[in-house]
């Protein structure tokens, strides 16, 4: 089925009127798009990241609109032409077809060989391992591939130490990825959290596409930077830490991390840009932790620490 996707500009100030326009004419459901709004979410989010891909950036520039969708059909087309006549104007048209929606994001990822031992597979794909560890993965759209550097340089460097009895904690954990590589990879039990309720669920459907076992993998939401329960909840004696977040998070874990980690474990952290590498490795050092590998790919980096 095809659909027509719909968006009218309007000033900030009036998109609500019109969505409430808009209802009243019988479209069932609007998105709508503001810089302003995009804005303020940055600024007051500012913590879970050091950079905004610019692309993004654009997509939002000069923006106040509202998207709506109607079937491409004669029923659809008389709607539009009663919204049409309703509010004097015409909306911007583009057209999709079902698969547009459901699938067409599929086809940006392939198999993904990273380091010497992992090949991630999308979900929907078979491919041959040709000897790699095969972590297969339903990353949906909001959450980690092994795509990005930050988590290439995770695993890269996860590789050298994951393996039989040793036990991992995933901080900011997203798709699973790296824990569940952790377990792929020989270790005997993974600790994952996040502060996104959302992403335990897709950890978990992953860890079940891998054939990990429940009683391996324990997963919880909750924010160690301001939740001492969370901290004790989360316990200690892990092997492994891993944290593949942003510059700011952890310069706030570098203080506390050890509580989680048992004597000769490592650090594994990243998702740290260009200009905060030099002050996210003072920081390690300062709290004690010595510097054992820096990664560094594109404006990336990550530090494997003891």
């Amino acid at each position: 089925m095809r659909w027509m996707e719909l968006s009218l500009s309007a000033p900030g100030d009036e998109l609500d009127a019109l969505c409430a326009q808009l209802a009243d004419l019988g479209v069932d459901g609007v998105s709508i798009e503001n810089e302003a709004d995009f804005k303020d979410f940055l600024e007051k989010n500012r913590q879970y990241w050091d950079y905004v891909d610019d692309t993004l950036r654009e997509r939002f520039a000069g923006v106040s609109r509202v998207k709506f969708y109607l079937s491409d059909d004669p029923g659809g087309r008389a709607q539009l032409a009663e919204i049409e006549k309703a509010l004097g104007r015409k909306p911007q048209c583009t057209f999709l077809q079902d698969e547009d929606w459901e699938n067409g994001w599929k086809s940006y990822y392939e198999p993904l060989p990273v380091g010497e031992k992992l090949l991630i597979v999308p979900a929907w794909m078979e491919a041959e391992p040709a000897g790699r560890t095969e972590l297969r993965l339903d990353p949906g759209i909001a959450f980690g591939t092994g795509s990005h550097p930050t988590t290439r340089m995770c695993l890269q460097a996860l590789e050298a130490y994951a393996g039989p009895g040793k036990t991992v904690l995933d901080l900011g954990c997203g798709s699973g990825i790296l824990s569940i590589a952790a377990l792929l990879l020989g270790c005997d039990g993974a600790t994952a959290c996040d502060i996104d309720p959302k992403s335990p669920d897709a950890a978990r459907r992953n860890a079940a596409l891998n054939g990990v076992a429940e009683e391996q993998y324990r997963l919880c939401v909750g924010d160690v930077l301001s939740d001492e329960g969370m901290r004790r909840y989360l316990g200690g004696g892990f092997d492994i830490v891993l944290a593949n977040i942003v510059a700011d998070v952890i310069l706030s874990l570098s203080s506390f991390v050890r509580r989680f980690m048992a004597r000769n474990a490592v650090l594994i952290c990243s998702g740290i840009i260009d200009d905060r590498a030099a002050e996210v490795e003072n920081a390690l050092k300062r709290n004690g932790f010595t510097v054992l590998r820096h990664l560094h790919e594109e404006e990336w980096h990550a530090f494997v620490c003891q």
